[in-house]
């Protein structure tokens, strides 16, 4: 067990991504990526079992382009056997998910998962802005994931696609997070990353159509496939014992482009906060 808890390489991605994203849930998710103990549990390449539990609280977006915020406690637990996983797992970047890695070694971590929203994206009750726009609900989506790794650092790439019929259609996250250790229990991060969007997606979460426009009276506002978003993000983790650590991420977003001029958008700039402490087993 004391194997597992070795520092490693920290990226806080997720999306989900790094906690700086606009997306309340893959800024949650990402909290859980930089408990670097977490998740070199949990990406274990023997064939043990080995599990994970904790509780993260997130202040995140109240929606992606909100100005306020709501604050989140998050129970989290995940288990791996072998190549298969199930729960929360940060190279997944879900709360809630099930899935396989495809190849394990030194450099590389790719794999695939069936995810589930943990949190509701987007309610109409959220702001004035969304009256008669209707809310944006839960969804599953499937997902390939890819880590590699530098040594004194690690990109993660991941693609999402809506599986549960929700019109969230399918976006992409790329994050870089370099990693500095100061003493043997503490290590710092910080990286950029950034998420594309296809149409779907991007008019889901920003866009206004025609129905949406005659029940709001906002006028009709198109999206089309682009670059959505762009982030950094520090974080540090604490490693209290080989069982328990805790992780602690801030984060800036800017949503990019025909995203960040929809009228449903409050705030171009927003931030994230995620304070996490896990158990491993």
């Amino acid at each position: 067990m004391k194997r597992l808890a070795k520092p490693v390489v920290a990226l806080i991605a997720s999306c989900t991504a790094c906690a700086a994203i606009a997306d309340p849930g893959v800024a949650i998710t990402s909290s859980v990526y930089a408990n670097e103990a977490w998740r070199e549990a949990l990406s274990a390449p023997d064939n043990a079992w080995h599990f994970g539990a904790g509780a993260l609280i997130a202040n995140v977006p109240e929606y992606p382009g909100s100005g306020d915020t709501r604050t989140a406690l998050v129970p989290l637990v995940g288990a791996t056997n072998g190549r298969y996983f199930i729960g929360t797992n940060p190279d997944a970047g879900a709360v809630l998910s099930a899935g396989a890695y495809l190849l394990r070694d030194s450099q590389w971590r790719l794999g695939i998962a069936l995810t589930y929203d943990f949190l509701e994206p987007r309610e109409e009750s959220d702001s004035p802005r969304l009256q008669g726009l209707g809310d944006i609900e839960r969804t599953g989506h499937a997902e390939f994931f890819a880590v590699y790794s530098l040594g004194w650092a690690e990109i993660r790439g991941a693609v999402q696609a809506d599986i549960g019929g929700k019109d969230q259609g399918t976006f992409a996250t790329l994050d870089f997070m370099a990693r500095y250790q100061p003493m043997p229990e503490l290590t710092l991060t910080a990286g950029p990353g950034l998420t594309w969007g296809n149409s779907r997606y991007n008019q889901t979460f920003f866009g206004i159509d025609s129905e949406q426009s005659a029940r709001s009276g906002r006028p009709g506002y198109e999206l089309g496939n682009g670059l959505n978003e762009l982030r950094f993000s520090v974080g540090a983790n604490y490693r209290f014992t080989p069982r328990w650590s805790a992780a602690v991420n801030v984060g800036l977003s800017r949503l990019h482009g025909d995203a960040g001029d929809s009228p449903i958008v409050e705030k171009k700039t927003q931030n994230s906060f995620g304070l996490l402490v896990a158990y491993l087993f």
